[in-house]
């Protein structure tokens, strides 16, 4: 674990949720935790440079954008291939997570990709694509039917 200071924790508390919408939100952040708007830039460069952040960036709202459909993409790759196989999925721009994990019993999946499309049959092309490219064959499609929860991760609240 990562010793933080309190001024680093007043700042990752304030990042972990929805920039100000201003010209200045470090400046905001910055009155918000009693820093200055520098302190708490070099706070971020330092998180960077730590590996504690790795990057902020803006949440793009999927369904509203016209992307209605998505499907987690299960894969079966072999174990010595899935770091390359799992870069060549994660390039591609519709592909928004890629994860390796390990298979279980009676599900032999172990690299999964959530896929967006416009519609379902657009999900299923983009598979398509990546299963011709990769040349893994042995995969299926999860579709969404149902949104329960979609939030970040909060560590200091």
């Amino acid at each position: 674990m990562i010793p933080l200071t309190d001024a680093e924790k007043a700042v990752l508390k304030e990042i972990q949720g929805d920039f100000p919408l201003t010209a200045s939100p470090f400046a905001e952040i910055a009155g918000r935790v009693h820093l200055t708007e520098e302190e708490v830039l070099k706070i971020m460069k330092n998180f960077l440079a730590r590996g504690i952040v790795r990057r902020i960036g803006a949440i793009l709202y999927h369904r509203r954008a016209g992307m209605k459909a998505n499907a987690m993409g299960v894969w079966k790759v072999p174990e010595g291939d899935v770091n390359r196989i799992g870069m060549m999925m994660a390039e591609n721009p519709r592909v928004t997570h890629c994860y390796h994990r390990d298979p279980v019993k009676n599900w032999p999946y172990n690299l999964y990709t959530m896929i967006h499309g416009k519609t379902e049959e657009d999900c299923g092309r983009i598979a398509e694509r990546l299963s011709r490219e990769t040349g893994i064959r042995d995969y299926r499609l999860l579709f969404s039917s149902r949104e329960f929860k979609k939030e970040s991760l909060k560590i200091f609240e």
